[in-house]
């Protein structure tokens, strides 16, 4: 079984995801052991935001990182383990809100493919990029 970012590799949407770990220098973090519970944007949503969101982000690493780490959960949650509740806590500090009925939506992005099992935790394919407040 492939690790979260060589899953995220392998599957050919998350190019834009891949470059922005990097940039952030959150690479090593995630091919750690974990486990982590990624909700992972697409590369339509990251380009579906302003021209001048992106580029702060990637002038900004530690903006880049807080963002990204809000996209992630400790553990490996499935699907019918997050909707018990109706938030989790990212590992940026702040809540991720949790709609329990379908469709499956965290915060204002819906899954779009759930529950894909990596080495070293879970990946729930969203179709937008999530920021927090």
């Amino acid at each position: 079984m492939a690790t979260i970012l060589e899953t995220a590799a392998d599957a050919g949407c998350f190019g834009t995801l891949l470059a922005a770990v990097d940039a952030a220098g959150l690479r090593n973090a995630l091919e750690g052991t974990g486990p982590f519970t990624v909700l992972a944007p697409v590369d339509a949503a990251f380009a579906a935001l302003p021209p001048s969101t992106v580029q702060t982000l990637v002038d900004n690493p530690p903006q880049l990182a807080r963002i990204l780490k809000y996209h992630v959960v400790s553990g490996a949650r499935l699907q019918e383990e997050l909707i018990r509740q109706p938030a989790w806590d990212s590992l940026e500090g702040a809540p991720i809100p949790i709609r329990c009925h379908e469709p499956f939506e965290v915060k204002n992005a819906t899954v779009i493919n759930a529950n894909i099992v990596c080495d070293n935790g879970v990946v729930h394919v969203i179709d937008r990029v999530l920021l927090p407040g």
